[in-house]
């Protein structure tokens, strides 16, 4: 048997849709039936569509799990001219964080939580688990393959696969999300309209005290309720130098005593760092 297709039989087996990729690490290109969606299938490749080509087209959305479809007559004629199996990420549950260069890993290495590293020719592949919509070129080097893309399939990896965090998710946000206001955002930016009042110690033992409240009562959406939480205080107090450790412990503790863990947190608070520009 094919090497490649054996490679892929067993990913499938795992729940992992797989797809051939030819030279230049590409997916084959549509039959002549499907060529330019003719086919009326799999429009823009934005949905599965009525598309029963038997061949391996479409690209990522021809990932598949079926044994029967992976070692069938079409496929497996693709497998001998493959030189990597590709695969699906998104239809895996899982994003794959791509890192091309030393500098793009060091980047992840103080702002990413540890998780499955994959060796790539130039870089790393992180992987998280659950999905997310693919963007390329978050940041220089960086590129996020999800949903609707394909990643090469490197070998298993090293290293416990951690949940997918806030700070990988906000770097696909084209253009910052809309944030409300918390109800106390008034007392932390002041009436006058956001002048800096932190010479005065009261003012931020009550905007602290007054985040840890918010926090508390909290009767659903928690983690969204911290992530604002957090992007108020520090839209306030982030660039003045007047928060503490200590004032940073008393939200994180506020954060934990709803069920967020201390990743959870620490991933909240770089994103809504990350979000300001600090």
């Amino acid at each position: 048997m094919n090497e490649h297709l054996r490679t892929a039989l067993c990913l499938a087996a795992d729940g992992v849709p797989v797809l051939p990729l030819r030279r230049g690490k590409v997916p084959f290109g549509n039959c002549l039936t499907c060529a330019k969606n003719a086919c009326g299938g799999r429009p823009n490749m934005k949905t599965p569509g009525p598309c029963r080509c038997p061949g391996v087209c479409h690209a990522w959305a021809s990932a598949t799990i079926a044994p029967a479809v992976i070692a069938s007559p079409p496929w497996v004629a693709a497998w001998r001219q493959a030189v990597c199996v590709g695969y699906h990420p998104g239809g895996a549950g899982l994003t794959v964080v791509d890192l091309d260069n030393a500098d793009a890993i060091a980047w992840a290495r103080g702002a990413l939580p540890v998780t499955r590293t994959v060796p790539t020719t130039r870089g790393e592949h992180w992987i998280y688990r659950g999905a997310m919509r693919s963007v390329n070129a978050v940041r220089p080097g960086v590129d996020i393959k999800s949903t609707m893309a394909y990643a090469r399939y490197l070998g298993p990896g090293t290293g416990t696969m951690a949940e997918l965090p806030d700070v990988v998710r906000a770097l696909a946000a084209k253009e910052p999300p809309t944030v409300r206001p918390a109800p106390f955002a008034a007392a932390l930016t002041g009436a006058g309209g956001g002048e800096c009042r932190h010479r005065t110690p009261a003012y931020l033992e009550r905007g602290i005290a007054m985040a840890e409240q918010h926090i508390t009562e909290a009767s659903s959406a928690v983690h969204a309720t911290v992530y604002r939480t957090f992007l108020a205080v520090l839209s306030t107090h982030g660039r003045c130098g007047c928060l503490t450790d200590a004032h940073v412990a008393r939200l994180f503790t506020a954060a934990q005593s709803k069920g967020e863990t201390a990743r959870h947190c620490t991933d909240a608070w770089t994103n809504a760092r990350t979000r300001l520009g600090l």
